[in-house]
């Protein structure tokens, strides 16, 4: 039976969707920083804390519960929790210093990061059509630069290279956050990943909270109008941790980078419908280029998912007559070599 074209491919398919909807995810808790910033409220770690409590009482409850052992070792997994914290931290800390449309732009610089890292660590191998497919979604983030400057609209905050220094730096840590959680994925399970960084996540954000933003809670005048906020942001933030781990597993690290890329483009949508600003046309060509650059990244040669449908039809085939001698020889009993052959099958397909 005949592949189906690569278009219509469930993992294409659900990879692309579950892009945007953490795109829009991510433009909220955007939208959610700049509105406390914009209000004088200035605790960067104590809006991520619910986030991690969050992870950690729902992934670490559900781990609890199925009595499953640690597969990866708790140092890591700190390592994780720390990294998280601080890319949130400085992204965040960077609303008080620069305009929300900077921070979105300047989060691209995680995708050369991400694609370095996985090419080292996770010997991720990207062909032309992918750098193709990642040139043609950065140009559609320059030309949101071109339309700011074309419109004049942009908004300037009160120490806007600060800001951007605190965006590209939290970039990086993003990049390697996104890589290392991609691994853990792949070599252990999400519920394991997700209750482990929201514990630690949790101890390391309180520690931080009690250290530097003691002050500025006491301060903060506490009413819906900060409060939800914070709300907002948090249930944003769970709800992105929760379905960036599908996505990781599915597309990697770079395609979950270059899908966040549209996040600029929703904010763009949110700002017509909801406050009913007017922009420049080239946010719409900028949309579309990033659209095409996913699609671009995201396809898939006839040759390529041939190759990828006899692996996991070879797996399968060499898995039954393993079987089969199995069956015919009582005595033996260990079917590990098939099992590990059929698993790295698996692997290379869903890469």
């Amino acid at each position: 039976m005949a592949p189906p074209p690569w278009w219509l491919r469930r993992e294409v398919l659900v990879g692309l969707a579950l892009g945007q909807f953490v795109s829009l995810l991510i433009t909220s808790t955007g939208f959610s920083s700049s509105e406390l910033a914009r209000r004088g409220v200035n605790a960067p770690t104590s809006q991520s804390l619910l986030n991690y409590i969050l992870l950690a009482l729902v992934y670490g409850g559900t781990l609890i519960y199925k009595r499953r052992h640690l597969t990866v070792k708790w140092y890591y997994y700190l390592l994780l929790g720390i990294i998280d914290v601080e890319a949130n931290y400085i992204v965040v800390k960077a609303y008080q210093y620069t305009s929300l449309t900077s921070v979105m732009l300047l989060d691209c610089w995680s995708i050369p990061c991400v694609i370095v890292l996985t090419w080292i660590f996770l010997k991720t191998k990207y062909g032309l059509r992918k750098f193709i497919g990642v040139g043609v979604c950065v140009a559609g983030l320059v030309l949101v630069v071109f339309s700011d400057v074309h419109a004049s609209d942009r908004a300037k905050g009160p120490n806007p290279l600060k800001g951007d220094l605190l965006v590209i730096g939290g970039s990086m840590l993003y990049a390697i956050s996104n890589v290392t959680e991609e691994y853990f994925v792949k070599k252990s399970n999400r519920v394991e990943v997700m209750a482990m960084l929201g514990l630690f996540g949790a101890i390391i954000s309180g520690i931080q909270i009690s250290i530097l933003e003691r002050q500025e809670l006491r301060s903060t005048h506490w009413n819906a109008s900060a409060i939800l906020p914070f709300i907002g942001f948090a249930v944003a933030m769970f709800l992105f941790y929760s379905t960036v781990p599908i996505i990781l597993k599915i597309c990697g690290a770079t395609m979950l980078n270059l899908s966040l890329l549209t996040s600029d483009m929703w904010a763009v949508l949110i700002r017509i419908f909801a406050y009913h600003e007017k922009v420049d046309w080239m946010y719409f060509v900028a949309f579309a280029g990033t659209a095409i650059g996913l699609v671009i990244y995201s396809y898939k040669g006839s040759k390529q998912i041939a190759e990828e449908t006899a692996q996991v039809t070879g797996a399968g085939d060499e898995e039954a007559a393993t079987a089969n001698r199995t069956a015919q020889v009582p005595c033996v009993g260990d079917d590990g070599p098939s099992s590990n052959k059929e698993f790295a099958s698996a692997a290379t397909a869903s890469r």
